[in-house]
C-alpha cells in the first residue's frame, strides 16, 4: 500500500506553518525560482531592477576575477599527462599518445572557453528578501530563490582555489535533488564568500539555545580509526585502477613496462606461501597509510559549531576546505553509523538528515558531522545536534521470520553461487578446484550464517518522545533519529515472499537526508498501528475500522 506524500502547503507536512517546530513564515506565495529575464540581450548593469521593498536599486555584483585563472587551472592536466608520458618511457612519445594529449587538450580549452564566458555573464545580488542570480551568454536567465528557502551555504575551496584566495559558494533552497535546489558561484573572494554566507543565512531559525556553541573538534586520537575503513583494502584497489586507466589512455602499456615484468617474474619465482602473505600484508600497509591521510585531508581543522546566527556550521580540509551550514529548521535528525570494521573497533561516525543538502550524493558528502571516532564521542555530537540526548532506548524486536529471510538471502546469494561456480571449473579445468568448492562452502556456511544472526540482532525501531528511532544493517549498522513530526508519509511495501512470512517493509517519507528511512521486515498485522502511532494523521483513514 503506497500512501502519497501531502501538498507542502497542506496541513500535516513537515514545513507547513500550521505543524509544530515549522518555520513561521506568513502564507505568501513564492516567487517562481527561475524566471526569463524581461531584457534577455541587455546587461544586468544597463537594465536594474529595484528590490522588494521598493527602495533604491540595489547593485549587482561580479564574480572575482581570479575565477580566469581557475578556469585555466584545467590546462594543467594534459600538461601532466605530457609529462608523465616522457618520464615513463625515456622520452620517447609516440604518435597515439600526441594525438590523445591534444584531444584532452582540445577538450580542457573548450571548457576554459566555456567558464570565461560564464564568469563574463554572471552577475548576483542579494535584495531585501531574495538571491538573485543573472546566467548565460546568449539567452540571459534570472533566477530568484527567496532568503526564506535557502537551508545551507557550502563554502569550498580546492588547493588552487585556496592559492588563489578565492572559494566556491553553494547554496541549497527548500528541495531535494536535482540540481534545480543548488544555486553555485565560482568563485568570490573568502571575504567576500563569508560575508555573503552571512546574508543569506539571515533569515535562519532563531529558536535554538545560545548555550554551548562548540559541539566538536579534531582530535588527533581519532586517526587510530581511519585504517577501520573502506580504503584500507578498497582504495588500493581503486587507486590502481585509476593509474591503469591513465597510463593505458596516453598509449602506455602497463605490463609491458620493465621493471613491470621483472617484480612478476620474480615474484612467481618465489615461494608463494611466503610471497602471497607478505604482498598482502604490503597492500594493507599501503592501504592503511592512505586511509590516514585521506582522514587527515578530509577532516584536517575540523570544527562542529553553533554559530551565532543559530545554525549548524561544520568547517573541514587541508588541502581542500570545505564550510557547511545547516538551518536548524531544516535538521529533521541525525545518524550514528557504525560500519562493520569501525564498530569491531568501538567508532562510529555520524550524519545529519537535513533538507537542502542537494541530491543524493550531494547529501551524502555534505552531512557528514563527525569522522570515524570513539562511539561515546559520536553519541555527543549527535546529542548536540539534536539538543537533546541522542536516544538509545530499548528497540521492538522484528519476527523470527525476518532471520530465516537473511540467511536464506545469505545461503542463495552467496554460497550456492561461489559453490556451483567452482564446481563447474573444477570438472571442465582441473580436480584442485573441486576441493575449493567444498572448502568454500565449508567456510562460507558459518559466516553468511554469522552475518544474518548479527544482521537480524541490528533490527530494531521504537518511538521515544519526539523522535522515531530505526537501526538496521551489519556491514553498516546505522541507528536514525527522526523527528517524528518530520515523516510527510509512509509506504508499505511487500514482496510474495514477505506476504507469506507475514512481514512488510514500512518506509518513513522525509523532505530531508535520503528522502525515505526503511523499517524492514515488520510484523504486517502491528505495522499499520505503529505508523499511525508514529506519525498521526496519514494512515488513519486508511485502516479498517469495525464496523458497528
Amino acid at each position: 500500500m503506497n500512501t502519497p506524500a501531502p501538498h507542502p502547503d497542506a496541513p500535516g507536512h513537515p514545513d507547513s506553518p500550521s505543524r509544530p517546530g515549522a518555520s513561521s513564515h506568513p502564507a505568501t506565495p513564492e516567487p517562481p525560482a527561475t524566471a526569463a529575464h524581461p531584457g534577455a540581450l541587455r546587461h544586468p548593469d544597463t537594465a536594474p531592477h529595484p528590490d522588494a521593498s521598493g527602495g533604491p536599486d540595489i547593485p549587482w555584483r561580479r564574480l572575482d576575477r581570479r575565477a580566469l585563472l581557475v578556469h585555466c587551472g584545467w590546462l594543467g592536466a594534459p600538461v601532466g599527462s605530457l609529462a608523465l608520458t616522457a618520464l615513463a618511457t625515456g622520452g620517447r612519445i609516440g604518435t597515439g599518445a600526441w594525438i590523445t594529449l591534444a584531444c584532452v587538450a582540445v577538450a580542457f580549452a573548450a571548457v576554459t572557453v566555456i567558464g570565461l564566458a560564464h564568469w563574463a555573464r554572471t552577475d548576483y545580488r542579494v535584495t531585501a528578501d531574495s538571491l538573485d542570480v543573472h546566467t548565460g551568454l546568449i539567452t540571459r536567465r534570472l533566477r530568484s530563490v527567496p532568503l526564506r528557502r535557502i537551508r545551507t551555504v557550502d563554502l569550498t575551496a580546492t588547493p588552487l582555489h585556496r592559492l588563489l584566495g578565492v572559494t566556491v559558494l553553494r547554496a541549497g533552497t527548500a528541495g531535494s535533488g536535482g540540481g534545480r535546489s543548488e544555486l553555485t558561484l565560482e568563485a568570490l573572494s573568502v571575504r567576500e564568500a563569508r560575508r555573503l554566507r552571512a546574508e543569506l543565512l539571515a533569515h535562519a531559525d532563531t529558536r535554538a539555545p545560545a548555550d554551548g556553541p562548540l559541539v566538536s573538534r579534531f582530535n588527533w586520537r581519532w586517526l587510530r580509526y581511519a585504517p577501520l575503513t573502506f580504503w584500507v583494502a578498497g582504495g588500493v584497489l581503486t587507486a590502481a585502477g585509476a593509474a591503469y586507466r591513465v597510463l593505458d589512455g596516453i598509449g602506455i602499456e602497463v605490463w609491458q613496462l620493465p621493471f613491470v615484468q621483472r617484480a612478476f617474474r620474480e615474484f612467481g619465482a618465489s615461494m608463494l606461501w611466503l610471497t602471497v602473505p607478505a604482498a598482502l600484508l604490503g597492500i594493507l600497509a599501503l592501504g592503511s597509510l592512505g586511509a590516514l591521510v585521506l582522514y587527515v585531508e578530509n577532516w584536517w581543522n575540523y570544527r562542529l559549531e553553533w554559530t551565532e546566527s543559530r545554525t549548524l556550521s561544520v568547517r573541514r580540509g587541508l588541502l581542500t576546505t570545505r564550510s557547511v551550514t545547516i538551518e536548524r529548521a531544516r535538521l529533521r535528525g541525525a545518524a550514528l553509523r557504525e560500519p562493520l570494521l569501525l564498530r569491531a573497533g568501538g567508532g562510529a561516525l555520524v550524519k545529519a538528515v537535513a533538507g537542502g543538502l542537494g541530491n543524493r550524493e550531494d547529501n551524502r558528502r555534505r552531512s557528514a558531522l563527525l569522522p570515524p571516532a570513539p562511539r561515546a564521542e559520536a553519541v555527543r555530537v549527535a546529542s548536540g545536534t539534536l539538543r537533546s540526548p541522542f536516544p538509545e532506548p530499548e528497540l521492538a524486536p522484528h519476527p523470527k521470520a525476518a532471520l530465516r529471510r537473511r540467511r536464506m538471502r545469505g545461503l542463495l546469494f552467496v554460497v550456492v553461487p561461489g559453490t556451483l561456480a567452482l564446481t563447474v571449473l573444477g570438472a571442465l579445468l582441473t580436480p584442485a578446484l573441486l576441493h575449493c568448492a567444498w572448502i568454500y562452502a565449508l567456510v562460507a556456511t558459518p559466516v553468511v550464517l554469522w552475518l544474518a544472526r548479527d544482521a537480524y540482532r541490528s533490527l530494531g525501531h521504537a518511538l521515544h518522545g519526539p523522535h522515531l528511532v530505526v537501526r538496521s544493517g551489519t556491514f553498516s549498522r546505522d541507528t536514525v533519529v527522526l523527528r517524528r513530526e518530520a515523516v510527510a508519509a509512509w509506504t508499505f511495501s511487500s514482496s510474495p515472499f514477505t506476504r507469506r512470512a507475514g512481514l512488510v517493509t514500512l518506509t518513513a517519507a522525509v523532505a530531508a537526508g535520503e528522502d525515505g528511512y526503511r523499517v524492514a521486515d515488520l510484523c504486517a498485522a502491528t505495522a499499520p498501528a505503529f505508523a499511525a502511532q508514529a506519525a498521526p494523521g496519514i494512515v488513519e483513514e486508511f485502516l479498517e475500522r469495525p464496523t458497528p
